[in-house]
């Protein structure tokens, strides 16, 4: 069995959720422990850390590799979903796994899946627990698929847990409020176990701190322990176009600590949204707490994994500059926060005329997106190539209702070509809507 055979053969028995839907998630987690007992519960002999919530998960997953590869540890790391090739949601300090492996793991493991029947997750997060334990990992950053209670990655045991923030995002899986969400997300809170929450909201904190108290774990909200403050200029323009530089300074309470990295006051991050901020002080407060564990950490390794994060991982679909002349870019953020995150970052850049490429999935609520947009834009609406797509149709129906100005476009390729062509240099084209959208572009 080669690899294209291999993968054929794992995307028809076990379809995608991100292809397919709803009809690709299982719930209960028979299968997951099944499969982790059949392997011999791999996860246990490598300490891990696992990072779930709505937006910012895959980002702060990245950040925290980069950080303990460059620290000097052997780091496993498994994201989901692939952009291009399905080797990127497993990677050992950046390299992703080998078309060998994959092909020698499904071919003998092939009647195994006949059998049980798992999901496309189940049975990749089984082989990617597997591989890292073969390849002696130190350390894996585990990124939760969906939820947190019922996710696939939930069987581990990890050193720290993170949870970046709560949006709605799935709500025909997770439940339509912040706070059905957030206690799905908080499903991953494990006994004596330190978690780190991204953001405080009022809909959520409660539940997360009572999680952390039925489970007498320690909780730490990184907004709470830091605070931004954007370096400027003298005459109050940012330093950097192009960088994030924030300083972070301790609150009062918190300033009698001794911590390496409370001194480091300038933090340049390779990624550029601004969205990043937020993931900064999620990492910032994860990394202090592994130190505090007693994770060495230096100042240098934070910075080089922070400053360098894209060539470490391999990261890429986060407000990632395509060409320039006229300027392209495209970012994976696809619900109510990650887009309306997407549009302040789109404010903030200077362009004659905005070219906006967009499509979304068939089961998200494109009213609530749609209504966030710019209205100061031209539209090319368009569609992923897989099933799951919503046609660009009937987006761009229901985009005339909140006045957006478009055109619809059967595949990525087209639109691209027409924004393009009616671009100037002067323009800015943004792509997005979709993890697929972007993966097509890219």
């Amino acid at each position: 069995m080669n690899y294209q055979q291999a993968i054929d053969f794992l995307y028809a028995q076990a379809p995608m959720f991100q292809q397919v839907g709803a009809k690709g998630y299982k719930t209960g987690l028979e299968n997951t422990h099944f499969l982790d007992s059949h392997f011999g519960f791999p996860h246990r002999h490598y300490r891990t850390i696992h990072v779930g919530g709505t937006n910012g998960k895959g980002s702060v997953s990245h950040l925290l590799a980069a950080i303990l590869q460059s620290a000097g540890y052997k780091v496993g790391l498994y994201t989901s979903p692939h952009l291009k090739d399905f080797r990127e949601r497993i990677r050992v300090n950046g390299k992703m796994i080998s078309k060998q492996k994959v092909s020698a793991f499904i071919a003998k493991n092939q009647q195994l899946i006949t059998e049980i029947n798992p999901s496309f997750f189940e049975i990749t997060t089984a082989f990617a627990f597997k591989y890292f334990a073969e390849q002696n990992v130190d350390f894996a950053v585990v990124e939760v698929g969906l939820g947190g209670r019922l996710d696939c990655t939930n069987v581990i045991s990890p050193l720290l847990s993170v949870i970046t923030n709560i949006s709605l995002d799935h709500t025909d899986i997770l439940g339509d409020t912040l706070g059905k969400i957030a206690a799905e997300k908080a499903g991953i809170i494990k006994p004596k176990t330190p978690v780190i929450i991204g953001e405080t909201q009022a809909e959520t904190e409660h539940i997360f701190r009572e999680k952390a108290a039925e489970n007498g774990a320690e909780i730490i909200f990184a907004d709470q322990e830091f605070s931004r403050r954007e370096r400027k200029d003298e005459r109050g323009e940012r330093k950097e176009k192009n960088e994030i530089y924030c300083e972070f300074q301790e609150k009062k309470s918190l300033r009698s600590l001794q911590n390496p990295l409370r001194p480091l006051r300038e933090i340049s991050c390779e990624l550029k949204g601004i969205y990043q901020q937020k993931n900064l002080k999620t990492v910032l407060a994860a990394v202090e707490k592994l130190q505090k564990m007693g994770i060495k950490i230096t100042k240098k390794s934070l910075k080089n994994g922070l400053e360098n994060v894209i060539s470490l991982t391999g990261l890429q679909g986060r407000w990632q500059i395509l060409s320039k002349n006229p300027t392209v870019v495209c970012d994976t953020g696809h619900n109510q926060g990650g887009i309306s995150q997407v549009v302040e970052q789109i404010s903030q850049q200077k362009f004659n005329t905005l070219h906006i490429i967009f499509g979304m999935v068939n089961d998200k609520k494109p009213d609530i997106v749609l209504n966030l947009l710019p209205k100061n834009a031209k539209y090319y609406f368009t569609k992923a190539q897989l099933p799951r797509a919503l046609n660009e149709n009937i987006l761009q129906a229901k985009a005339a209702e909140f006045n957006l100005i478009s055109n619809a476009y059967q595949s990525v390729k087209q639109a691209i070509k027409a924004a393009k062509k009616a671009a100037d240099k002067d323009d800015f084209i943004y792509i997005g809507g979709s993890t697929f959208i972007v993966a097509e572009a890219i």
